[in-house]
């Protein structure tokens, strides 16, 4: 677990990369039943997959990738902040 913290931690330092933790104390969020997949391509087109919507099927009509895109916001908008999120990872690695 701690070269998979520390990892995560170098992860966060790379430019086009950003870590945020979903705290395990909340109990209800966006994100409770299963992980959100955006792929956007350098042609304009896109697909999304996701377990609670289309039954984990991909999508690329616009009207379910922007619901993908706002469950997304919604998970970001609940976790932690980056900063927040170094600081957890960092304070779990002193625990280990």
């Amino acid at each position: 677990m701690r070269r998979q913290l520390e990892h995560l931690l170098a992860v966060g330092e790379l430019p086009n990369a950003e870590i945020q933790v979903m705290p395990m104390d909340r109990e209800e969020h966006a994100g409770a039943d299963g992980g959100i997949e955006v792929l956007k391509f350098e042609d304009g087109t896109a697909v999304g997959r996701s377990p609670a919507i289309a039954n984990g099927r991909p999508v690329t009509e616009p009207r379910q990738l922007r619901i993908h895109e706002l469950r997304y916001g919604i998970i970001r908008a609940q976790a932690l902040t980056p900063r927040e999120s170094t600081a957890s990872i960092e304070q779990l690695l002193g625990e280990t």
